[in-house]
């Protein structure tokens, strides 16, 4: 599954919609970079140009995962944080949701991109930038995930 959506020169066109795979993002302001999975872009009146392209187009990133939903926030985060370099790289309107795919249900979820989401992940790139700026390396919570 994630052979696909890696894959840095995979870019289809479908109509009104542009999906672009391994897209690579960044923040100057939370000082982060990353990749989405994929950025779907649409149409849309109220989008941002992109380069090469007609028209106006509006990104909403999607995150592929191989297993299923989980109990706790770090799948949200992760999504919200990509949308938020995407805002900022792209000095488009706020990406208002975007969708977290799980390869167990192979269904698509909808995450709304809040306030309190928003305010939660700059509050840990915040506390993770002291950290780094004292050489502090927070003690890790073993979890059955840990090798």
């Amino acid at each position: 599954m994630h052979a696909c959506v890696h894959d840095p020169h995979s870019t289809e066109k479908r109509g009104d919609l542009i999906i672009s795979r391994n897209m690579p993002v960044f923040s100057h302001e939370m000082g982060v970079r990353g990749a989405c999975d994929v950025v779907e872009f649409r149409r849309d009146s109220q989008g941002v140009p992109l380069r090469g392209r007609e028209g106006l187009w509006t990104p909403c990133p999607v995150e592929y995962k191989l297993g299923k939903p989980k109990t706790h926030d770090a799948d949200r985060l992760q999504l919200c944080a990509q949308a938020m370099c995407l805002e900022e790289m792209l000095e488009c309107p706020r990406i208002k949701s975007a969708y977290l795919y799980y390869g167990e249900t192979k269904r698509r979820q909808e995450v709304l991109l809040d306030n309190d989401l928003r305010q939660t992940v700059r509050g840990m790139f915040t506390e993770m930038r002291k950290y780094y700026n004292r050489g502090y390396t927070q003690r890790v919570k073993p979890t059955k995930g840990c090798v």
